[in-house]
C-alpha cells in the first residue's frame, strides 16, 4: 500500500503534462505541479508504484500529453481510457493501445463518453479543419483573428500552418508562445524566438504582470519576435493573430480593424458567455464575421463503439459523461456508478 502524506504523493504525468501545467500555471491560473513530486512516465514502460503495475498510453487529445492508464493488481486489470479521441492528428496513438491490449484481458475499462448522446454525429478530423481554415483565412481580405486554446496543440500546429499557407504571419500572444518555446509539439512548428513565420505580440495584461509571474527571462527571449499593435495595423492582411475577448478592450481599444475576421475554434457554448457579446459588436461595428472552425478533442459516438469492442473488457463503467446510461446500448456489461461511490473489481 501507498503511504504518503498528501503534500507527499507523488505525481506521475508524462513529459507533455508537466509542460502543459507549466504553462497554465503562469498564464492561466492553474494548478501548479511541485517539481519534487513530478515524476516522469514513459509511454508503454510498466512502473510499479506501490502494489500497482502502471502502464501508460500516449492518446490522441484536445490537450498536450494525454494518457491512457492500464492498472493492474491481484490479478486484475483496470484500464482507464482518459480523454481522447481518435480523429486528431496522430491516429497511431489508439492503435498502440490496441494492440498492446489485444490478448490481454481486462477485467475494467472506464470510458470517456461526451459524445455517447450524439448518435448521428461524427464530426471531421483535424487534418481536415485544417484546410478549412486556410479557405477561410484566405478569403478574408483583413486581419484574421483566432481563438484557440493554445494547450491545444494540434489546433496551434493547424493555425500555424494555415498561417503558412495563405502566404501570411502567425502572431502568438505570451501564452501561446510560451506554449511553442516548450516545443511541445516537437518541431511540428518554429519556436517563436526563430521569427520563422511566427511574430510574439504581448497583450498589456502581460506586459504589466509578467514579473509578477517570474517571467523576465521569457520576456526577454521573445525580444527578436516583438511585433506591435502599430505594425499590425500597417499590413492587416498579413497577419493570423492569436485573440482573446480581454484584447478587445486593452490592446484594441473596442474597435477592431476594418474587415476583421475572427475564427473561433471552442467549444461553441462560451461564445454564449458575456464576454464574448463585445466582441460580436465590434466585429459588426467593422463589417467583419465571425466563423466557428472547430472539431471536439473528444471521441465521437462511432468511435466509442469501435473502441470499446476493440478493448472487450468484462466490464464498461462510463466516466466523463452526462448520459452513462446509453453505454448500455453498445455494451453487454456496464456498471453505472455516481461519483463517491466503492465499486469492486471482480
Amino acid at each position: 500500500m501507498l503511504r504518503h502524506s498528501t503534500v507527499e504523493i507523488p505525481i506521475y504525468a508524462s513529459v507533455g503534462t508537466s509542460k502543459m501545467m507549466l504553462a497554465g500555471f503562469k498564464f492561466a491560473g492553474q494548478p501548479y505541479l511541485p517539481r519534487d513530486r513530478y515524476r516522469e512516465i514513459h509511454e508503454v514502460q510498466p512502473v510499479q508504484i506501490g502494489d500497482f503495475t502502471v502502464t501508460a498510453f500516449a492518446v490522441d487529445h484536445s490537450i498536450y500529453g494525454a494518457q491512457a492508464f492500464l492498472i493492474e493488481a491481484e490479478g486484475k486489470s483496470v484500464l482507464y481510457s482518459g480523454d481522447l479521441r481518435m480523429h486528431g492528428r496522430k491516429p497511431g496513438m489508439h492503435r498502440t493501445l490496441f494492440e498492446a491490449v489485444k490478448n490481454r484481458t481486462i477485467d475494467a475499462l472506464l470510458m470517456e463518453g461526451t459524445h455517447i448522446g450524439h448518435t448521428d454525429h461524427r464530426g471531421q478530423d483535424e487534418y481536415k479543419l485544417e484546410a478549412e481554415i486556410v479557405e477561410h483565412t484566405r478569403s478574408s481580405p483583413g486581419l484574421v483573428l483566432a481563438s484557440f486554446s493554445p494547450q491545444h496543440v494540434d489546433r496551434l500546429v493547424a493555425f500555424f500552418r494555415a498561417s503558412k499557407k495563405s502566404n501570411r504571419i502567425f502572431i502568438a500572444d505570451a501564452y501561446t508562445a510560451f506554449v511553442m518555446h516548450l516545443n511541445a509539439p516537437k518541431k511540428v512548428i518554429p519556436k517563436p524566438e526563430s521569427t520563422q513565420g511566427v511574430r510574439v505580440f504581448f497583450p498589456t495584461f502581460f506586459e504589466q504582470n509578467f514579473r509578477q509571474k517570474g517571467l523576465e527571462e521569457f520576456y526577454s527571449l521573445m525580444a527578436p519576435a516583438r511585433i506591435g499593435m502599430e505594425e499590425i495595423k500597417s499590413n492587416l492582411s498579413r497577419f493570423v493573430m492569436l485573440f482573446r475577448p480581454s484584447m478587445l478592450a486593452s490592446d484594441f481599444s473596442n474597435d477592431l480593424p476594418a474587415g476583421s475576421r475572427c475564427l473561433y475554434s471552442r467549444w461553441s457554448g462560451y461564445l454564449d458567455q458575456p464576454d464574448w457579446q463585445p466582441v460580436k459588436d465590434a466585429l459588426a461595428k467593422a463589417n467583419g464575421d465571425l466563423i466557428e472552425a472547430h472539431t471536439s478533442g473528444h471521441i465521437f459516438y462511432g468511435d466509442i463503439i469501435d473502441f470499446v469492442g476493440q478493448i472487450n473488457a468484462k466490464t464498461v463503467v462510463p466516466i466523463h459523461t452526462f448520459e452513462p446510461e446509453l453505454f448500455r446500448s453498445i455494451a453487454a456489461n456496464v456498471q453505472v456508478l455516481t461519483n463517491g461511490e466503492t465499486w469492486v473489481v471482480s
